[in-house]
C-alpha cells in the first residue's frame, strides 16, 4: 500500500550542507572509480532515492530504461522531489538537490526513519558527472522540468504539462570526459535490481534495455526467502528454509537460511538494501547465535557423540543465510559503507536468532536431526582436514619455500612488479615459458584436471595435485584460517587457457577455486583472464590477429577484395612463442580482463549452477545463455 501524505515533506526537509566542484576533479572519491564499476553506481544512486521512497513506504513502482545513446531514466511513483522555494537557498529544492552536494532529506529521521543514501551525495554527483541530465517531477497535478550540464542548472524550473501520477522521472548521460566508457552492462544493471527486489519486496522493478529489445520485471513478494531459493538454486538442499522476522528496538531484522549438501559457507547481508560484504556487528550476532543454539540444542538432546566440540565454522558448513536489517542511524566503517560498525546490534540479533531458532529446533525435531547431522559431520571433515595439512607440512607439500618443479619463476621479487601465467598443458606451457619476459613473468602449466571444489570435502582439495602446486606457486596458503596476502609471490595472476570448450571448462573451476579459498585474490584485483586470439589473418606480408567472430567478419568485410590467408587457432600450443608474447603476454598488446566481483550473490549462485550436483538448473542455464555463447564465460 502507497502511502499519500504529502504534507510533511517539503522544501524546508531538505538541509544544504554545500559544493559541488569537487566532484568532476576527483570522481573517485565520490563514486570509487571511473571504471565500470563507477559508472554504474550513478544508476544505483538514483535508484537508491527511489528505493528510500519505497522503504517509506510512498512508492512501489520503479523503471529503470537504459536507452540506446547511453543515456539512462529511472523513474518511480512516489512523491517527487519537491519543488517549492528552499527556505535559505531561495532556490527550487528541486535545483539544491541537484547541484549542491550533501542535500537531501535522509540528514533527518523525520521524512525517511530509513534509508540507504546516508551521504546524500548521490543525484547531484551523478548531475556533476553526467554529460547532461533532465529531471521530471510529477506533482501537485503538473510536470515540472528542470536541465543540466555537468553539474550546472540549464534551464529555470518550469511547468509543462499536466498529469494525475506523482513521482520523480530522472534522465542522465555519463560524461565521456569522466569515464573510461560509457556503455552500461545490462546483465550488472539487472543483478543489483534483481537484490532490491528481494530486499524490498513491495516493490515492483521493471528494467528496459532499448539497445538490445531487453525487459525484465523484478517483483518478488516472498522477499528474502525467495531470494535464499534463487541462490540455492543449483545445489541439494536439505530442508526447507528457516524465516523470522522481528521488529525491536527500532530495528527490523529479517533473517532466511538453509543447508544445502555442499561444503560451503554463503552469507549474504544487508543493510537497509546496501550489502555488506564485509560484514559487521550484524553477522557476528548472527553467526554467534547459530554456534550457541546448536550446541546446546545437540548437548540437550544428547546428540554429540564421540566427544565432538563443535565450533563455529562447523555450523556453517553448507549453510546459505541472507541477514538483512533495516536500522535508522547505521554507523559504516570506512567510505565504502560495506562493513556495520553499530556495537549495540550484535547483542540485539543474538538474542533474536537465540530465541527464533531455539523455537524452531523444539518444533520441527526431525529438521533440527538433519541440520545437526551435518554440523556433525562438518565438524569430523575438519577434525580430518586438520591433520592432512599437519601431514602436508610436514611433506613440505604447502610449503612456499619450495616451489613446483613445473614452475618457471621470474627474475624481480618484489611482488607488486610479478605476473603469473597459470596455463593449461605442456604444450602451451612450452610457448609461454620461452616467449615470455623473464624478467617479470611467470609461468605455471598446469598438469592434470584441477578438482571441482564445489563438490569437495577439504580432505580431498587438500590431496589434489594441480591445486597442491598452485597453492605453492602463490604461496599465500589457502582457506580463511591460512591466507596470507603479504606472502603472495604475483599480484598479477593471470588464467591463461585455450579458446574452447575445455579452455572454458579449466577456467570456470580454477575460477571457483580461487572464488571458495583465495578471495582476498579477486577480491584486490589480483586474478585475470588473458584473451588469446582466435584467428590469424595473412593479408600479403602483413599479419593481423583477431579475437572474435564478429571481429573476423568485419575484417573480412574490409578486404573482401585482397587475397587472404585465414588460420583459426585451435589451442594456445599452436602458436610459437613469438607469436604468444605477441598476442598474449606482451603487456603493450595483450588483451586482459580483470575478475571482479561486482556482484557475489550472483557470482555464487552462476558457482554453484555451473559445477555444482543439480543437472536441472544448469540445463535451463546454458539453453537461456546459448545465444550469448561467446559471453558465457566467467
Amino acid at each position: 500500500m502507497v502511502k499519500n501524505n504529502f504534507s510533511d515533506y517539503d522544501a524546508s526537509k531538505i538541509h544544504v550542507l554545500k559544493g559541488l566542484e569537487a566532484v568532476r576533479r576527483r570522481p573517485a572519491m565520490y563514486i570509487g572509480d571511473v571504471g565500470v564499476r563507477g559508472l554504474h553506481h550513478l544508476i544505483y544512486e538514483v535508484v537508491d532515492n527511489s528505493v528510500d521512497e519505497a522503504l517509506a513506504g510512498f512508492c512501489n513502482h520503479l523503471i529503470v530504461t537504459l536507452h540506446k545513446n547511453n543515456s539512462c531514466s529511472v523513474e518511480d511513483n512516489g512523491r517527487g522531489i519537491p519543488v517549492d522555494i528552499h527556505p535559505t537557498e531561495k532556490k527550487p529544492a528541486l535545483e539544491v538537490v541537484m547541484t549542491m552536494l550533501h542535500t537531501g532529506a535522509k540528514f533527518e529521521n523525520k521524512v525517511y526513519r530509513i534509508s540507504g543514501g546516508l551521504h546524500g551525495v548521490g543525484v547531484s554527483v551523478v548531475n556533476a558527472l553526467s554529460e547532461w541530465l533532465e529531471a521530471y517531477v510529477f506533482r501537485d497535478g503538473n510536470i515540472y522540468y528542470q536541465r543540466y550540464e555537468k553539474g550546472v542548472t540549464k534551464t529555470p524550473l518550469k511547468i509543462i504539462g499536466k498529469t494525475k501520477k506523482t513521482g520523480t522521472k530522472i534522465t542522465f548521460k555519463p560524461d565521456k570526459q569522466i569515464f573510461k566508457k560509457i556503455e552500461f552492462e545490462y546483465d550488472l544493471v539487472a543483478n543489483r535490481l534483481r537484490e532490491l527486489a528481494y530486499l524490498v519486496p513491495n516493490l515492483k522493478i521493471e528494467l528496459y534495455d532499448e539497445r538490445k529489445e531487453k525487459h525484465e520485471v523484478f517483483y518478488y513478494p516472498g522477499g528474502i526467502v525467495e531470494f535464499l531459493k534463487y541462490l540455492d538454486s543449483g545445489r541439494t538442499k536439505l530442508h526447507k528454509p528457516i524465516y523470522f522476522k522481528v521488529e525491536k528496538d527500532k530495528l527490523e531484522v529479517e533473517i532466511a537460511f538453509q543447508y544445502n549438501d555442499s561444503y560451503l559457507e554463503n552469507i549474504f547481508s544487508y543493510v537497509n538494501t546496501i550489502n555488506t560484504h564485509e560484514g559487521g556487528t550484524h553477522v557476528s550476532g548472527f553467526k554467534s547465535a547459530l554456534t550457541r543454539t546448536l550446541n546446546e540444542y545437540a548437548k540437550r538432546n544428547n546428540l554429540l557423540k564421540e566427544d565432538i566440540e563443535i565450533i563455529g565454522e562447523d555450523t556453517r558448513e553448507g549453510l546459505t543465510a541472507i541477514i538483512s536489517l533495516k536500522i535508522p542511524d547505521p554507523q559504516f566503517e570506512g567510505q565504502t559503507k560495506t562493513k556495520l560498525g553499530n556495537s549495540e546490534v550484535k547483542g540485539i540479533i543474538e538474542a533474536i536468532v537465540n530465541e527464533k531458532l531455539e523455537a524452531f529446533l523444539e518444533e520441527n525435531p526431525r529438521v533440527a536431526n538433519i541440520i545437526i547431522n551435518k554440523v556433525i559431520s562438518a565438524a569430523k571433515s575438519r577434525l580430518a582436514a586438520k591433520k592432512a595439512r599437519e601431514l602436508a607440512r610436514r611433506k613440505s607439500l604447502l610449503e612456499t619455500d619450495i616451489l613446483p618443479g613445473k614452475l618457471a619463476d621470474c627474475q624481480e621479487e618484489d611482488p607488486r612488479n610479478c605476473e603469473i601465467y597459470i596455463v593449461e598443458g605442456e604444450s602451451a606451457g612450452g610457448s609461454a615459458k620461452q616467449g615470455r619476459d623473464r624478467r617479470f613473468q611467470a609461468v605455471l602449466p598446469l598438469k592434470g584436471k584441477i578438482l571441482n571444489v564445489e563438490k569437495s570435502s577439504l580432505n580431498k582439495i587438500l590431496s589434489n595435485e594441480v591445486i597442491r602446486t598452485i597453492v605453492a606457486a602463490l604461496g599465500s596458503g589457502f582457506g580463511e584460517e591460512e591466507f596470507e596476502k603479504e606472502k603472495l609471490r604475483y599480484h598479477k595472476i593471470i588464467i591463461m587457457t585455450d579458446a574452447d570448450v575445455d579452455g572454458s571448462h579449466i577456467r570456470t573451476l580454477l575460477l571457483t577455486f580461487f572464488y571458495r579459498f583465495m578471495r582476498p585474490l579477486i577480491e584486490e584485483g589480483y586474478v585475470y583472464i588473458a584473451f588469446p586470439p582466435l584467428y590469424r589473418v595473412k593479408v600479403d606480408k602483413q599479419e593481423f590477429y583477431l579475437y572474435s567472430e564478429e571481429e573476423l567478419e568485419k575484417f573480412l568485410k574490409k578486404h573482401k577484395n585482397e587475397k587472404l590467408e585465414v588460420q583459426r587457432y585451435k589451442g594456445l600450443g599452436e602458436m610459437n612463442p613469438q607469436q604468444l608474447w605477441e598476442t598474449t603476454m606482451n603487456p603493450e598488446k595483450r588483451k586482459l580482463k580483470r575478475v571482479t566481483l561486482e556482484d557475489a550473490a550472483e557470482a555464487d549462485r552462476l558457482f554453484s549452477i555451473l559445477m555444482g550436483e543439480e543437472v536441472e538448473p544448469r540445463r535451463k542455464f546454458i539453453e537461456e545463455n546459448a545465444k550469448y555463447v561467446e559471453n558465457l564465460d566467467i
